[in-house]
């Protein structure tokens, strides 16, 4: 099966900065088979590409998606940031952005001996992380909140379980009027 190479990764990169692709004498899937392989759908698959998440690394001569090693390894980190970590699809968008965008300013400032350039792309660099730490402290101090209600929950629970066993009711005020 023939196929074509894309130019740009996702994000519409630049090649020449940007990390080779996955050996290209390794295999390439269509979109039924990564589906299989990473638990992901079809659509969901789409609609990352849609969303600029992720661009097959080929097109075979009838247009099909082919994605290769690293498009599944970007499907599966993808997955994992939205069903383990719980961030959104355009909090996951930046955070891709932003590593691209490390990778490509890492590659330029060692190829760069202009310090003007260099404190530029290290200020930019700079500026995203606070971003990624931004995002990720938000993220924590959610989960914090969710613990804590959980935990409050788990000691409202054991209160009825110590009232089954003749301790103190744990609501009182509810109580309807003496008989």
């Amino acid at each position: 099966m023939a196929s074509t190479i894309r130019s740009t990764p996702a994000g519409g990169a630049d090649p020449a900065t940007s990390p080779p692709r996955a050996d290209a004498d390794a295999p390439l899937l269509r979109i039924q088979e990564v589906a299989a392989e990473t638990g992901l759908t079809p659509r969901s698959i789409r609609y990352y590409e849609e969303m600029r998440l992720l661009e097959p690394a080929a097109r075979s001569e009838g247009a099909y998606r082919l994605f290769d090693a690293s498009d599944l390894e970007r499907l599966r980190f993808i997955k994992e940031l939205r069903d383990e970590a719980g961030f959104s699809l355009a909090q996951i968008g930046q955070l891709l952005e932003d590593e691209a965008a490390r990778e490509r300013n890492r590659e330029r400032f060692r190829a760069s001996h202009d310090p003007t350039e260099r404190r530029a792309l290290i200020l930019d660099a700079r500026e995203r992380v606070e971003r990624q730490i931004e995002t990720l402290e938000a993220k924590a101090v959610r989960l914090a909140e969710m613990i804590e209600a959980a935990r409050d929950r788990r000691t409202h629970l054991d209160q009825h379980l110590a009232e089954l066993d003749g301790g103190p009711d744990p609501h009182p005020e509810r109580r309807g009027p003496a008989r």
